[in-house]
């Protein structure tokens, strides 16, 4: 069975920083691309970033880039997102996903506030 556990939400002040873990099991982790995605309740869902499957290429949102690294270790079957310069509008749960399917997992909650 398909499962992702993502991990390393937190509070943090303006101007830091984060790295969530994204834990994947039950599938071919290394074959797909994966997504980062966030749920805030002014904004609904939100794409952030994807990575393609050997690593190689990621995409952006325009609100994150520069900011956020995505980046995966197939060997260990896991997903990062390396957060900088957080703001406080980045607040958020955060999920990892396979890239087409929607989330369906508990995502991690990254609160910035001073």
């Amino acid at each position: 069975e398909e499962q992702l556990v993502e991990s390393g939400g937190g509070l943090v002040q303006p101007g830091g920083s984060l790295r969530l873990s994204c834990a994947a099991s039950g599938f071919a982790f290394s074959s797909y691309v994966m997504s980062w995605v966030r749920r805030s309740p002014g904004k609904g869902l939100e794409w952030v970033s994807d990575i393609n499957a050997s690593g190689v290429f990621t995409t952006y949102a325009d609100f994150v880039k520069g900011r956020f690294t995505i980046s995966r270790d197939n060997a260990k079957n896991t997903l990062y997102l390396r957060m900088d310069s957080l703001k406080p509008d980045d607040t958020a749960v955060y999920y990892c996903k396979i890239k087409g399917r929607p989330p369906q997992s508990s995502g991690t909650q990254v609160t910035v506030s001073s």
